[in-house]
């Protein structure tokens, strides 16, 4: 609240009911307008009464008693879909708390003008009322309207819901089903005007696999995040992804870490910056995983942790292949300070990944985080799914102060621009190294240019490149045909 009531500039905060869901209450600036209806809709199979029934399983957690009404579902089949989440919803009911009704109506007594919502509403007066119920979800309320064949009837019934729950100040949710690109669909349009907050729920189908987003269209008197979020739903419940990391409320680079090879720490002024994006980019090969294995190995014989996330082959295959150039990786895993995190990139959708990743780092809790590779996102469903896992994932370690290492291969031959723009995060990560090949007569030579490197005197020569048995060996000076240039700071 602002001001004094009656004086210049005085300002009524909206009260709100916290869902308590993961992510949710942050993207709606403290949860659901309290004492008033927010309509849920969306399309089959996008989770509208599941987080209908969060939102009351959550409140009856934290003390608000709650009712669900189900106008599809018969109340076994919730406790029983409830028991999947880990919800005990029925050890609930019987502590007084908590209470599913049915309401399935008979159609002919419809037609034949014999029922009206009164009827149903004196029987949530009296469960309401011996719960002292605050909360309040109608499952599907577009089944009970179908059985109009009126439409102004339906408006006159869920106008006198909307009065009822008005007078009785209970927080409530009305989920309805909107299937996109079907004109029947605004059918029901009334009721976005009709409620308070409006959150409309998304399946965006993919090559492979499809993803849930959630989108708040509308919320009176209260602030809201505009943005399209990805959720999952999981035993435990609902998550979303809030986007809260592009603040850009960073901390600053922290000092010079070790590569791994005292070489390449020259061409970086000293070694990657601690906390810093570090983009490793070429074509198949080019040793880009042995770059990263380098790293890895170095940050954990100084005791630091090291989150590996695997899209490109698994652990056991990494480490197999990575004994050849002399990185044994394997006294990293037993002494716990090396984690992987492998998964085939069409195992899931990109907001189940990102969530996975987000749990194995708070639970882990690495010092450095390193992805192999960015390029595989592409295959969780869309180049745009792939952007905003990595624009995420790059975010949220900066905020947590966690260096970043990712490695991007590109589909093409050595200039491909893909190498370098790895999905288009080039601008927010801040080192850039770039692997080639280069002919050399009959033979490929292998090449390496720091492309920059934020806060850092860094080298801009072309070096020549050998991976041995003994690991990643560099050329002295500059190669052949190649100008000696200077260092400079990286931007």
């Amino acid at each position: 609240m602002s001001g004094e009531p009656g004086t210049a500039g005085y300002i009524q905060e909206l009260e709100k009911a916290a869902t308590h869901i993961s992510g949710l209450d942050e993207i709606l600036c403290g949860g659901l307008p309290e004492g008033r209806t927010t309509l849920i809709e969306g399309g089959p199979g996008t989770g509208k009464s599941i987080l209908g029934l969060e939102f009351l399983y959550r409140g009856v957690l934290a003390g608000q008693a709650g009712v669900f009404i189900s106008c599809e579902e018969r109340a076994k089949a919730v406790r029983r879909n409830a028991l999947t989440l880990g919800w005990d919803i029925e050890a609930l009911e019987e502590d007084g708390r908590m209470s599913i009704i049915e309401a399935h109506l008979d159609p002919e007594s419809v037609v034949s003008g014999d029922f009206n919502i009164k009827g149903l509403l004196a029987i949530l007066e009296g469960q309401a009322g011996s719960l002292k119920a605050k909360r309040i979800v109608f499952d599907a309320i577009d089944v009970l309207l179908r059985l109009y064949s009126d439409p102004g009837r339906e408006r006159a019934e869920m106008y006198a819901l909307h009065e009822w729950l008005l007078s009785h100040e209970m927080t409530a949710i009305l989920t309805v089903k909107a299937a996109q690109g079907n004109g029947a669909e605004r059918r029901y349009e009334f009721l976005e005007y009709m409620a308070d907050c409006v959150i409309r729920l998304i399946q965006r189908p993919g090559d492979w696999v499809s993803t849930r987003e959630l989108q708040v269209l509308k919320y009176r008197g209260s602030d809201f995040g505009r943005n399209a979020y990805p959720f999952v739903i999981r035993p435990g419940g609902v998550n979303v992804i809030p986007i809260s990391e592009f603040s850009l409320q960073h901390a600053p680079l922290g000092p010079h870490l070790s590569t791994g090879n005292t070489d390449l720490d020259r061409l970086f002024g000293g070694g990657y910056r601690k906390a810093s994006s570090i983009l490793i980019a070429g074509s198949a090969g080019t040793g880009k995983t042995t770059f990263a294995s380098t790293f890895v190995k170095a940050a954990c014989q100084r005791g630091e942790k090291v989150l590996l996330i695997g899209l490109e082959e698994s652990q056991e295959s990494m480490i197999e292949n990575m004994l050849g150039p002399g990185i044994d990786l394997r006294p990293a895993i037993e002494s716990e300070k090396l984690k992987f995190v492998t998964a085939m990139p069409e195992a899931f959708a990109t907001e189940k990944h990102l969530i996975l990743t987000f749990d194995a780092v708070d639970g882990f809790r690495p010092e450095h985080v390193v992805v192999d590779a960015i390029s595989a996102f592409q295959r969780m469903g869309s180049s745009r799914a792939a952007f905003e896992f990595a624009m995420r994932l790059v975010n949220r370690c900066k905020d947590r102060g966690i260096t970043t290492l990712l490695v991007n291969q590109s589909s093409g031959g050595v200039e491909d621009r893909q190498v370098i723009s790895g999905l288009g995060i080039s601008s927010i990560v801040d080192t850039i190294l770039l692997l080639r090949f280069v002919e050399a007569g009959d033979t490929m030579r292998r090449q390496l240019l720091v492309i920059k490197s934020r806060g850092s005197r860094h080298s801009h020569n072309y070096r020549d490149f050998s991976i041995t048995d003994r690991g990643i060996e560099l050329a002295r000076g500059a190669p052949s045909g190649q100008p000696a240039g200077r260092g400079g700071s990286g931007g």
